[in-house]
């Protein structure tokens, strides 16, 4: 499932457990458009993934909070914590890839 946040406190129910992919873009973003057709094929291929995606421009205490410098940037969080980062435009085997070593 791919959820993009209304609110901070919807971010921290949905990321507080279990692994969850967060994603940071900005609408202005070309590998960030060309990454959201990558994540709906990773979230049609796996099993009830959970993912995240934050406004980079919207969400900017998120944002710093993560040190996130640059987007299109992939988190994986596992009970509210980072595990692991990707930045750019990634191919969807290395996307899950990630999720599954979580």
């Amino acid at each position: 499932m791919i959820t993009e946040i209304k609110n901070l406190e919807e971010f921290k129910t949905l990321t507080e457990s279990g692994k969850v992919l967060v994603e940071f873009y900005s609408k202005t973003c070309g590998p960030c458009k060309m990454l959201a057709f990558v994540l709906k094929d990773v979230d049609k291929t796996l099993d009830n993934p959970t993912i995240v995606v934050v406004d980079f421009d919207e969400y900017t205490d998120l944002k710093e909070s993560y040190d996130v410098k640059g987007f299109p940037t992939m988190l994986m969080l596992k009970d509210g914590k980072e595990i692991e980062r990707m930045q750019g435009l990634k191919q969807k085997r290395a996307i899950i890839e990630m999720i599954e070593k979580a």
